[in-house]
């Protein structure tokens, strides 16, 4: 913006307060939905209209104006809807028409007065009475040429809001795949809790920590990773369906795929193993696809993904066995799989551990095939420390993860109950971060302490909203769906503003 436009702004702003104006009053009088009277309207004919008995009194943004010497247009719009208003010198007091000229796109006001219809069959609010409600002191983008900078975009998420349509429909979405997922776990018996953000220790998820500190307590506390841990301790309590939408947070990279402020959703269910899971998460994103797109067939990055086909389930080992040629069980140590992978070219990354390479395998190699929605089931117990191990092969769990267009949305387990075994799985982890591995769990004796008075045999899932909204809106990164994504700081302000 030009520092002359603000100063013409101000100046305009200067003359209403100089005027006994109060350009941003505190009460807004009474008014109709703009997008209510369209419904009631929209269809009326203009003789319908001409006897003057239709009137409405609407408020909102004023989005664009136009000038045709004695008569104005404006249009206005209130969540997400327009309306066009006419303001005629001929039936108005000169001041107020005046006053209607000196109006900024980007203001907000409030307009009354009876509904016609223009030549070009445009609904139309010609308006008696103009109150401001707020002045803007800096001009909207341009709605063609102005906001296209994806930077500027995601730092500007409210006007990226206002002029870009898509960003409103993927908000929209959104909050549509949320309400689903509770319509869906409410109806199957479940009940939504709330779990600490803030935890004296974190874990359920192999992740770093951001750290914080409790004044009052002077006690250092973590942001969570996972909600999993008091989750499963509400089902050892007796609340034996359960679950949480909320936000984890995991100090990692940023990429299409993570953000590292996100929102999961987990839930627990006593008595079921991942196979319930199994079936819960596909009735799951079915309910969900169905309520928020209106089909199970839709397209993602130029794919078509049809959650109506059958969902197949292959083993992790199959799976990378197919896209590599290598079998992961028959090469269960580091150095050997490390080898046989530089033999088949696949030039394996800096993994300290066998299974830290397995999973590498499975991100490069196996998960950007997995367009249609799959279930890839049974990962080593090395890479799943809270899960159950597999009666026939204890080198495995009872695990799955869900893809859907290449990204994995779900992850499950048949929770492992096992006191013992739990125990003996976190001083592993702890060997591994004592080794270096900053992404291992901590040992918990208080979660030790639960399984020890008893948890029954649970299934538990995990869904990225995030990510499924991704998939579902058809946008490229999370960056998309999420409205304030975490940036790095702009240049001059570093940790500064929202982003």
């Amino acid at each position: 913006m030009s520092e002359r436009e603000r100063e013409a702004r101000r100046a305009r702003l200067q003359a209403l307060r100089e005027a006994g104006v109060d350009a941003y009053p505190a009460r807004v009088g009474p008014r109709e939905r703009i997008a209510s009277v369209r419904a009631r309207y929209e269809a009326a004919p203009p003789e319908a209209l001409a006897s003057g008995d239709a009137r409405a009194a609407v408020a909102g943004r004023v989005m664009a104006l136009r000038s045709f010497g004695k008569l104005l247009f404006l249009d206005l719009l209130e969540d997400g809807v327009r309306l066009q208003v006419s303001a005629r010198q001929a039936e108005i007091p000169v001041e107020l028409f005046e006053f209607a000229r000196s109006l900024d796109v980007g203001d907000f006001v409030r307009a009354e007065g009876p509904l016609w219809r223009t030549r070009t069959g445009e609904l139309t609010l010609d308006a008696r009475a103009i109150e401001l409600l707020a002045k803007s002191l800096r001009p909207l983008p341009e709605k063609w040429h102005g906001l296209t900078d994806v930077e500027t975009r995601f730092r500007s998420r409210h006007l990226d809001l206002l002029v870009n349509e898509s960003a409103r429909g993927v908000a929209l979405l959104r909050s549509r795949v949320v309400t689903s997922l509770r319509a869906f776990l409410d109806a199957r018996g479940f009940l939504e809790v709330e779990t600490p953000t803030l935890q004296p220790l974190y874990g359920g998820a192999a992740a770093r920590p951001f750290t914080t500190h409790h004044n009052a307590y002077d006690q250092d506390l973590f942001l969570r990773v996972s909600d999993e841990l008091y989750l499963k301790r509400l089902v050892a309590g007796g609340l034996e369906r359960v679950y949480e939408i909320g936000r984890d947070f995991r100090n990692e990279g940023v990429s299409r795929k993570h953000n590292p402020e996100f929102t999961m959703m987990e839930c627990y269910q006593a008595y079921a193993d991942y196979r319930d899971m199994m079936e819960l998460s596909e009735s799951m994103l079915r309910h969900v696809a169905q309520q928020a797109l209106g089909s199970l067939r839709f397209d993602y990055q130029g794919q078509a993904i049809d959650l109506a086909a059958e969902w197949p389930r292959v083993t992790l080992r199959d799976a990378v066995r197919e896209a590599t040629g290598l079998d992961i069980l028959e090469f269960d140590r580091l150095e050997p799989l490390r080898a046989a992978c530089r033999e088949r070219g696949l030039e394996p990354g800096p993994a300290p551990t066998w299974g830290k390479l397995v999973d590498e395998l499975m991100s490069d190699h196996v998960e950007p095939r997995l367009v249609q929605p799959i279930f890839v089931l049974d990962y080593p117990v090395e890479l799943s420390p809270l899960a159950k191990r597999k009666a026939e092969d204890p080198r495995l769990v009872e695990r799955f993860e869900c893809f859907l267009g290449g990204v994995e949305v779900g992850n499950a387990f048949s929770e492992l109950n096992d006191p013992d075994d739990q125990r003996e799985r976190l001083l592993a982890q702890r060997e591994l971060r004592r080794a270096g591995d900053d992404e291992a769990h901590p040992l918990d004796e208080d979660y030790l302490e639960v399984l020890e008075h008893g948890l029954p045999p649970t299934g538990g899932l995990g869904v990225g909203v995030d990510r499924l909204v991704m998939i579902l809106a058809d946008a490229p990164s999370l960056r998309e769906v999420i409205l304030f994504p975490h940036m790095r700081p702009a240049a001059g302000t570093p940790g500064e503003g929202p982003g």
